[in-house]
């Protein structure tokens, strides 16, 4: 299957229109994190906390570069997408700024506050079981639903060149800042789901970095991409399972593997209990409230799945933090 691959300048393209939107999430330095894993004084480890958009996510960027770019094959006709939550949102504010109809396929677990904000930006919202989607088929089904009978067209939230160059601009703005201040960067750590993060970043840390180590990490029960490292291929997972809810693909997308395969080094895999504490370790020593797939990075690196090797910095993605609060107490303990 042949397929289109994002580079360096798509995502230098995206930026120009990403900012005309929204700021860049903060990159707050972790001293904290320094102290825990004994780095010395020249080293620091930097936090960029997504967090901080309008929709509690990094899903904001990919969505409104796919938006711009696909504008006017949009027309009059409603946008159609599938979602666990935060491409929900993320693409209903995208279709707000561009006065676009937005209908959304999520499933009916999804944190309370997800559908919240994707309502709130002027989408409707179908809902299928999860439970049993990997029998019934039912997300994608309603999904082609909407597309043959109102004409929608689809948004992938990550299988997809305009998503993942607008999902690189977070890596560019990394790239941008910590060369402002000459730093270097010796390991990256970003989550990895169907692979649209990871792909925008990756090619611009690989740019600004060349040498620079980057990591994906996943749940344990949803580790399809760290077995697709070792299989040299795609795998799919029938039934992924983790409170990490925004990762949960059954596997990463097509347009995404080719990079993903070229410049990542490593793919770990963390159990949702240590997800848990690095998630109360955020919360207590910064402040700072992250979702289940927003912590699991931290994790990787609070329990030495990762390593920090060699002189440069440390930066580790904080993807989101749309968690409701009950299960968030429930979750730090």
């Amino acid at each position: 299957m042949s397929v289109q691959i994002a580079n360096m300048q798509d995502v230098r393209n995206a930026a120009s229109i990403v900012h005309q939107h929204v700021s860049p999430a903060p990159l707050i330095r972790s001293y904290r994190m320094e102290k825990e894993l004994g780095l010395p004084a020249i080293r620091r480890v930097w936090l960029k906390d997504y967090g901080w958009t309008p929709v509690g996510s990094f899903k904001l960027l990919g969505a409104l570069n796919w938006m711009a770019r696909n504008v006017d094959r949009i027309g009059d006709r409603p946008v159609a997408a599938h979602s666990s939550g935060n491409f929900a949102s993320g693409i209903s504010f995208a279709g707000m700024r561009f006065a676009k109809q937005v209908i959304i396929v999520m499933p009916e677990t999804a944190a309370r506050v997800k559908f919240d904000l994707t309502r709130s930006f002027g989408a409707t919202v179908r809902t299928y079981d999860i439970t049993t989607d990997h029998k019934t088929g039912e997300r994608d089904r309603l999904t082609r639903e909407i597309v043959d009978e109102q004409g929608a067209v689809q948004a992938s939230p990550y299988d997809d060149v305009d998503v993942i160059a607008g999902n690189g601009v977070g890596g560019l703005e990394i790239v941008d800042e910590l060369r402002r201040q000459n730093r270097s960067v010796s390991q990256f750590v970003c989550q990895v789901s169907g692979g649209g993060l990871m792909a925008g970043h990756a090619l611009a840390i690989a740019d600004g970095f060349a040498q620079a180590q980057i990591i994906g990490v996943e749940p344990d029960g949803a580790d399809d991409f760290r077995q697709s490292l070792e299989a040299d291929k795609r795998v799919r997972i029938e039934r992924p399972s983790s409170i990490c809810d925004g990762l949960l693909s059954y596997d990463v997308g097509h347009h995404n593997w080719p990079i993903l395969r070229q410049h990542i080094s490593q793919a770990v895999a963390i159990p949702d209990a240590d997800t848990q504490q690095a998630m109360r370790w955020l919360y207590q020593e910064h402040g700072i409230r992250t979702e289940p797939s927003g912590a699991i990075t931290t994790a990787a690196l609070l329990t030495g799945k990762v390593t920090p090797d060699g002189e440069g910095d440390v930066v580790i993605i904080l993807s989101g933090r749309n968690v409701d609060e009950e299960p968030f107490q429930k979750w730090i303990g």
